[in-house]
């Protein structure tokens, strides 16, 4: 219920707040869109946080130049927002496309969303949720999206009265429609300029700063065209009563839904959605309505789940591929020995470098788990050919070791250094790549490592008997017949 006045107030007074918390030279734009915008396709067309003129955004544009780092703002900003600001509330919203596309259009990658025809009682259920997510570790930004107790001015209208001065319900609510919407929502007027042929928007409507007070609504004249009726007062033909209503209604699949948005702020969203999942659980909800938590966490599971899938069948693909190749399934299970190196190197890295698992990062995965299957090949067929030469297999193994360590170091090098920028999240948006970086490189170091001593290792111990030999082809037939020599016999002739 606060006036756009009174938030434009508010919102300078945060914004100084920002530009004492993040310095100067660091920001360089910042802009503010305060309440609805004008027509009745801003709620479908704008931000779904932005609901009334009580709300509004604050975009904080930085330089690329800058020192600090975005989410280091954003957690000083959200304890001295809160602290000097206790009355009002505060949350980030994704900044990225990326981001906005993963959450599936939502203001916040995680979405309690509660669905039935009971509104009352799952809006103090979404309640509930929030107060305990709230104390929910790494969980920010929490919130519950609808808001049902926004004050309004409730007008009953007197119909007998109305009718006895020749007026009817529908003369009072155009007559107040026209003063404070203006008459182009009832009457729709237009001037065309003749001498560029262009229609402009003729409408009428009582100045909003006579509007201040219910004093001034209620002398609003209510008049009818054409009956010759005496215009009437409005306190006249109406009673007032306050009462409170919701700023807007949100539906899903039809039924009425709440919505309880959370982000997640120095942890794992997985972690932080299956905290949230327990606080649910234990929840009793009214009969009808249904629970689901929707957002990044639907989309990050769905990817996780293939992701993880496609890594178990491509280890089987190769697997199957190198046993083709070898005519062996000894040799194949020495190649993928080196694979569970690269698995826990992409592990090591992220730990070390404080990143969540991710899509980036298990795409990181596959590709570093192909280079050290290639580098294991590699290593294995040149220790084939040394013991096809007579070579023990261990010494077969310290050869091919020995021999491929250029090959092998300079493959993962030649990786690794290409992965570094992308690691240390270089340029604008970095950080959306950086897992990716440095789960190639994290998986890289470590398969190296066991190509060039497990693998052998292994090779040793699986390879103890002499390996088959090569089969040799046997030579085509026409080039049987070319080395035959000419027969003395004349070739018949034909008549």
């Amino acid at each position: 219920g606060t006036r756009i006045e009174q938030t434009e107030l508010i919102f300078g007074a945060v914004e100084r707040t920002i530009r004492r918390v993040i310095p100067a030279s660091e920001i360089e734009l910042m802009l503010d869109n305060i309440g609805l915008a004008g027509g009745g396709l801003s709620l479908a067309t704008g931000d779904q946080a932005t609901i009334g003129t009580a709300d509004g955004e604050i975009l904080v544009a930085l330089q690329t130049n800058r020192k600090g780092k975005t989410a280091d703002y954003q957690i000083l900003l959200r304890d001295t927002l809160a602290a000097e600001f206790p009355n009002q509330q505060f949350y980030f919203q994704p900044a990225d496309i990326i981001t906005r596309i993963l959450n599936l259009g939502l203001p916040s990658p995680i979405d309690v969303q509660i669905t039935g025809r009971q509104s009352d009682s799952n809006f103090v259920i979404a309640t509930k949720i929030a107060a305990s997510v709230r104390h929910t570790p790494g969980a920010a930004d929490v919130r519950v999206q609808q808001v049902v107790n926004a004050p309004e001015m409730f007008l009953s209208i007197d119909r007998s009265r109305a009718e006895q001065t020749g007026l009817t319900t529908r003369d009072v609510a155009s007559s107040l429609l026209i003063s404070l919407s203006s008459s182009f929502q009832s009457a729709p007027n237009f001037w065309l300029d003749p001498t560029t042929g262009v229609n402009y928007q003729v409408a009428v409507q009582t100045p909003i700063y006579k509007m201040g007070t219910m004093a001034a609504l209620q002398t609003t004249p209510v008049s009818t065209a054409g009956r010759g009726t005496t215009p009437q007062l409005l306190a006249n033909l109406v009673s007032t009563q306050r009462q409170v209503t919701p700023v807007v209604v949100t539906h899903y699949n039809i039924q009425p839904s709440m919505d309880v948005y959370a982000s997640a702020d120095g942890r794992d969203l997985g972690g932080v959605a299956k905290d949230i999942e327990k606080i649910t659980g234990t929840l009793k909800l009214p009969k009808g309505s249904q629970l689901t938590m929707r957002g990044q966490v639907l989309s990050m599971r769905d990817s996780f789940r293939g992701l993880i899938l496609g890594i178990c069948a491509a280890l089987l693909l190769v697997y199957i591929l190198l046993v083709i190749n070898f005519q062996s399934w000894i040799d194949p299970l020495i190649i993928v020995m080196a694979l569970p190196g690269a698995l826990s190197g992409v592990m090591w890295g992220l730990f070390v470098t404080h990143t969540t698992f991710s899509v980036p990062s298990l795409m990181g995965t596959i590709m570093a788990m192909g280079v050290a299957t290639s580098n294991s090949v590699l290593l294995i067929t040149f220790a084939d050919d040394e013991r096809r030469e007579g070579k023990s297999a261990e010494e077969a193994a310290i050869s091919a070791g020995v021999t491929r360590l250029r090959p092998v170091i300079m493959t993962a090098l030649a990786m690794i250094i290409g992965m570094l920028p992308m690691a240390f999240a270089m340029g604008e948006g970095g950080e959306q790549n950086a897992p990716l970086g440095r789960a190639v490189i994290g998986g890289l170091i470590i398969a190296s490592l066991f190509t060039l001593l497990v693998v052998p290792t292994i090779y040793t111990w699986l390879r103890s008997d002499a390996p088959a030999p090569e089969l040799e082809l046997p030579e085509p037939t026409t080039a049987r017949n070319a080395q035959r020599a000419p027969s003395s016999q004349p070739a018949p002739s034909h008549g």
